[in-house]
């Protein structure tokens, strides 16, 4: 009964601030408006901006306010709710704090924030604060622990399975790149005596048998809370592995914006040869990098056998890739070998089991012709000293009969496609810092609309002529090894100092992630030291919600087909990681440049303020311009005009929607925890809230620990 009477004494002095009337509180037709956004509160710290660049990358409305900003506005009743159409509107469906109360004691700012949230059942995140009995904690200091928890394996409890982290199989492995930088650090606590708190994230106490919260959800005072006690920025696994939960949590499930987890592999250059790394000479013979005449070129292949070996991959993780093929490595094998190509013969027979993509006829570079007799190459130039391009026709030439051989073999292609030959024709610096200008015609001539583009030097999507593009991430496998040895020769050599035989990359370019303090073992480095790093890279473009595909080429098929311990460890970890209702979302090119179209388009909308987006008990509205698809999260069931609404997944049901610049509106099930009505006042508020105490945060989260740095 103390309670109850406690809860409603707050709300009473608190409706007066925010300035609602008891009489419209109470009467049934002014259920209040919830505007789907969220209100981040930030003090420059990397939790909370962890959760507001969750928030930008999967186009959730949030509102930021910065608290070092003198200029900043103030947080009041009036910054909060209002009236529309006469009807009450909360302006935000959760709030974001760095701690329970970033404010002095005391402050009119966190008085408002909590009447608002009592009234308009508003829930909060605490992005990360001391544990202490103000949260429903146990202090950490002698009952619990506080430090670092650098590689601790933390895991989800029953409760949180049964809510918002339902999507995780229950492991949150913590991040531990290096032994010498602090990663993390928590306050782990038990529930206070009589709190109603309950852990959905928890971890062992070092040196006793009980286990404290890491994240966990505090009811009091008619207030809900999300209570996190750990420090986190945006790129580290454990928050990239709960980032979709505290999204949910705060939201409720309703909420603007989508995530999954995409995960695609393009292997270039099927049907040719790759030439390979020679480890005496530190080049490869046949390409620019070594001199012209040095050496002798050794080239990889691919073998029916292999075919057999990707297939049998490909059903056992239930994952296709992409094969973007030059159809001249078969027609110039067939030439040399009596008309017989056993390889061409076997992927055509097998065609359907893969995705192709058009990687032109001989893999020609398309930019400017490059003068070879220097190493680096460098562009040709005519008399005049202007730069020599390849031209339209010799462009178009090897699209079109490469699109040609393609068909005339039967693989399903999507004809709209391309990848050209080391991403040739768009620029490249230093040597060609604009694309061919023969480029764009000789798409709009081939009809191509979504052109291949290296990550790691043209990341934004863009215009090409016709083309949209889409970036493609490289991975550190490389193309001209085929054997595990040949590929750690080739890392020492790029990623060691001059002193230690290396090229001096690093000395160059200190900021090299992949750098080394020493070289590999050529018979256990691939397996020891690539391979985990490799597959942690991926794995974080895999939980950013990220959809460019990766790249990698026929050659690590092959021989000690180095790429498949890679492969497996992306698809392994995350297998153990996720419920089987968050599946590897597996995308062709096509469908990754139309959902990354479709993302630009609908965040300028929400930059330039053209989408609104409310919910009324059961029923939610959502504006957008004309030509702007909606994307929006909401619970399972959920409908449009009595059809289901998106695709499941994670438990939820998301997706792509067009509302024609007319109001879109989902019914979502009763179910689905609708933000209760306005309370009845009464009473006196309570005590002033004590401001939290600072909490520690380590070098590691700050400033980001590179995934290559030396263990």
């Amino acid at each position: 009964m103390k309670r109850t009477i406690r809860t409603t004494a707050l709300i009473w002095g608190m409706l007066a601030a925010i300035g609602l009337p008891a009489a419209t509180a109470q009467a049934d037709d002014q259920t209040p408006r919830i505007d789907l956004r969220v209100l981040v509160v930030s003090d420059g710290g990397p939790s909370t901006e962890a959760i507001a660049a969750e928030l930008e990358n999967a186009g959730t409305p949030y509102t930021e306010v910065d608290l070092e900003d003198t200029g900043r506005a103030t947080i009041d009743a009036g910054f909060l709710a209002d009236t529309v159409d006469g009807r009450p509107r909360a302006k935000y469906q959760a709030v974001v704090l760095p701690n329970d109360n970033p404010f002095p004691t005391g402050s009119a700012e966190m008085a408002a924030l909590t009447a608002y949230e009592q009234t308009y059942s508003v829930p909060q995140v605490d992005a990360y604060t001391y544990a202490r009995p103000q949260v429903g904690l146990n202090a950490a200091v002698g009952t619990g622990y506080a430090g670092s928890i650098d590689g601790v394996r933390a895991e989800v409890t029953q409760a949180g399975k049964a809510g918002a982290f339902g999507y995780l199989e229950g492991a949150v492995p913590f991040e531990d790149n290096s032994p010498t930088v602090g990663e993390s650090y928590a306050y782990l606590s038990t529930p206070a005596t009589g709190a109603d708190f309950v852990p959905y994230v928890q971890a062992a106490v070092p040196g006793r048998s009980t286990k404290g919260s890491l994240v966990g959800e505090y009811r009091h005072d008619g207030r809900r809370e999300l209570v996190v006690t750990f420090v986190y920025n945006q790129y580290q696994q454990q928050y990239r592995l709960l980032a979709r939960g505290i999204v949910e949590w705060m939201t409720g499930g309703v909420h603007l914006g989508a995530e999954r987890n995409y995960f695609a592999v393009h292997v270039d250059d099927v049907f040719a040869a790759d030439d390979r790394w020679d480890t005496e000479l530190n080049c490869t013979p046949g390409d620019v990098d070594c001199q012209p005449g040095e050496g002798a070129p050794d080239p990889i292949r691919m073998v029916p056998a292999d075919v057999d070996h990707a297939s049998a991959w490909q059903n056992s993780r239930g994952f296709t890739l992409d094969f973007a093929y030059n159809a001249s490595g078969s027609e110039d094998y067939r030439e040399d070998n009596g008309g017989q190509d056993a390889l061409a013969d076997k992927l055509k027979a097998d065609r359907d089991r893969f995705r192709w993509i058009n990687h032109t006829y001989t893999h020609a570079y398309l930019g400017c012709v490059q003068d070879t007799s220097v190493v680096p190459w460098k562009c040709a130039t005519n008399a005049d000293g202007s730069t020599r391009w390849v031209s339209r026709n010799d462009i178009v030439d090897e699209i079109a009969t490469n699109e040609a051989w393609g068909v005339a073999a039967g693989l399903p292609l999507q004809k709209e496609e391309l990848v050209t030959g080391e991403h040739s024709g768009l620029k490249l610096s230093p040597q060609q810092p604009v694309d061919n200008p023969n480029l764009g015609p000789a798409l709009t001539d081939t009809g191509i609309k979504w052109l291949g583009s290296d990550n790691s030097r043209d990341p934004v999507q863009r215009q090409v002529g016709p083309a949209t593009t889409v970036s493609r991430y490289p991975m550190n496998v490389f193309y001209n090894a085929g054997r595990a040895s040949e590929q750690v020769d080739e890392y020492n050599w790029f990623y060691t100092s001059r002193a230690q035989g290396g090229s001096g990359i690093c000395e160059d370019n200190p900021a090299t992630s992949t750098c080394l303090s020493a070289p590999l073992d050529t018979a256990t480095g691939y397996t020891d030291h690539i391979v985990p790093l490799e597959t942690r890279i991926a794995l974080g473009h895999v939980l950013a919600n990220d959809p460019k595909p990766h790249f990698i080429h026929q050659s690590n098929l092959t021989e000690d087909r180095i790429a498949y311990p890679v492969l497996d460890g992306v698809l392994g970890d995350y297998d153990d990681l996720f419920t089987d209702d968050t599946p590897v979302v597996n995308l062709r090119m096509k469908e990754i440049g139309v959902e990354m179209q479709r993302r630009a388009a609908w965040r300028a909308a929400l930059d330039a303020g053209q989408v609104s987006a409310y919910r009324i008990g059961d029923s939610v509205t959502v504006r957008t311009p004309d030509g702007v698809a909606l994307t929006a999260t909401m619970p399972a069931g959920t409908q449009h005009g009595g059809t289901g609404f998106g695709a499941a997944y994670a438990g939820a049901v998301s997706g792509w929607a067009s509302a024609d610049g007319l109001p879109y509106t989902l019914d979502v099930p009763t179910s689905a925890g609708a933000p209760a009505a306005a309370v009845e006042p009464a009473g006196k508020p309570a005590p002033p809230t004590p401001a939290a105490p600072r909490t520690k945060v380590p070098a590691g989260v700050e400033k980001r620990v590179p995934y290559g740095a030396e263990r």
